[in-house]
C-alpha cells in the first residue's frame, strides 16, 4: 500500500513540474517576443548610406535602387531617426528587398509586426504604400 501511494505522489510531483515547466517557458517565450503592431512612417534607402553617410533622406531612387541591386538591404529610416530593418517571418528566411524594391527612394508607410532587440528595431512588413507628399 505504501508503494502505491509512494507512486502516485511521484507521478503529482512529475506532473506539477511539467506544469511549471511549461508555464515558465511560455512566460520567458512571451516575454523575449517584443511583437507588436506598427505603422511606420518614413524613406526607404539602402542600409550603407543609412549607416555610413548618415543620411535623412535618400540621394536618389536610382542610387538606392543601384545600392539594393547590388547586395545592400533595404531599410526604413523612420521619421523618428529609427532605422526599421524589414525581416521575413519565414523558415527559412528570404531578404525584403524585392518588397521594397517599387518604393526606394520614396517615402512610405509601412504597417506590420515589430520587434525589438538590443537596440535593432525589425519589421515583418504586412504592407507598404507610398506616403504622399502632404503627409
Amino acid at each position: 500500500m505504501f508503494r502505491g501511494n509512494g507512486t502516485m505522489n511521484f507521478q503529482r510531483i512529475l506532473a506539477g513540474a511539467i506544469l511549471l515547466s511549461a508555464l515558465l517557458a511560455a512566460t520567458l517565450w512571451s516575454a523575449n517576443g517584443t511583437e507588436k503592431a506598427v505603422e511606420v512612417k518614413g524613406y526607404v534607402l539602402d542600409s550603407a548610406c543609412a549607416f555610413t553617410k548618415n543620411l535623412n533622406k535618400p540621394v536618389s531612387r536610382e542610387c538606392a535602387l543601384a545600392c539594393a541591386k547590388a547586395g545592400s538591404p533595404l531599410v526604413i529610416l523612420g521619421q523618428d531617426g529609427i532605422i526599421y530593418w524589414p525581416i521575413s517571418n519565414r523558415t527559412p528566411a528570404t531578404g525584403q528587398n524585392e518588397k521594397l524594391f517599387p518604393f526606394a527612394g520614396q517615402r512610405v508607410t509601412a504597417s506590420g509586426k515589430l520587434f525589438e532587440r538590443g537596440g535593432s528595431h525589425a519589421l515583418v512588413i504586412d504592407k507598404v504604400e507610398p506616403l504622399s507628399a502632404d503627409k
